[in-house]
């Protein structure tokens, strides 16, 4: 398989989730105000999401784009990081129409983790087939976003079942901190398309 099949299923799944997310946002029957009202969990619960969904997008893209191989384990690792991800809508739709109750705050808390997992395990596997010394082994350095994430899902975890607005700003917290882009891996894409 090519680098590009594989970003393009990649792309076409996300663009799915993405899809599912906006379509659990119910229409509502009434015509004022407070018709949308019930909607606010749900709707704050989407944006959410779609940024998480973004960001991933975002970081793959990049990340891809500095490899030169791919084998047959990246293809399972990047498939493990596409499972955990088709689950997100899931846990999007059950903490929005719950207002943010404990359970599906935590649920919501583990698939970002194990999303974070996912993520850093197909890095290592792209890492490993395109070698030590890679541009994207050199670019990504000592990663300390991906290190402290699963981290602080954990404790917004944890969180979930102390106060459920904690762990919501724990989530919210990583996002901000994911959403500005690792420009290291761009540079060292725009360095390696100097070269040639």
């Amino acid at each position: 398989m090519t680098k590009g099949r594989l970003e393009a299923f990649s792309d076409g799944v996300l663009a799915i989730i993405i899809t599912i997310m906006v379509l659990e946002i119910k229409v509502p029957h009434g015509t004022d105000w407070a018709a949308l009202r019930p909607l606010v969990p749900v709707f704050l619960s989407y944006v959410l999401s779609f940024v998480y969904v973004g960001i991933y997008w975002n970081n793959h893209h990049l990340m891809l784009g500095s490899a030169n191989r791919i084998s047959g384990s990246v293809l399972w690792a990047n498939s493990h990081l596409l499972f955990w991800l088709s689950l997100i809508p899931f846990s999007t739709g059950w903490m929005g129409e719950n207002n943010f109750a404990p359970l599906p705050m935590a649920s919501y808390g583990f698939v970002l983790l194990m999303a974070a997992l996912a993520y850093f395990l197909l890095k290592t596997t792209l890492i490993r087939v395109q070698g030590p010394d890679s541009r994207l082994a050199r670019a990504l350095g000592s990663d300390w976003k991906g290190k402290i994430s699963p981290l602080l899902y954990a404790l917004g975890i944890g969180a979930s079942f102390w106060h459920t607005w904690l762990a919501g700003l724990i989530y919210v917290a990583v996002a901000l901190l994911w959403l500005v882009p690792d420009t290291r891996i761009g540079r060292s894409l725009e360095e390696a398309a100097g070269k040639d």
